[in-house]
């Protein structure tokens, strides 16, 4: 059996700050709030929040932090056959 992946601390931090940044941009904002919703569950990220945390980390002008949950979010994507 596959070992779940969530949310750990450091990102879901990072995370929280995020949605608190008015300046914060719309994708962000997005993967800010599927990385706090699979903190401490097993829950997956959809295909399409999938497609925007890879889209974000191919784009040069992403900052780290949204690498970051970017990261997350694709780490718990589920994996397909």
């Amino acid at each position: 059996m596959a070992k779940k992946e969530s949310s750990g601390p450091q990102v879901t931090k990072t995370a929280a700050s995020v949605l608190r940044d008015p300046s914060a941009s719309k994708t962000a904002k997005s993967l800010a709030g599927s990385t706090l919703a699979q903190a401490n569950t097993s829950k997956q990220s959809s295909a399409a929040t999938a497609r925007t945390a890879a889209k974000a980390l191919n784009d040069g002008r992403t900052s780290p932090a949204t690498k970051s949950m970017a990261g997350s979010v694709l780490t718990q994507k589920a994996k397909t056959k």
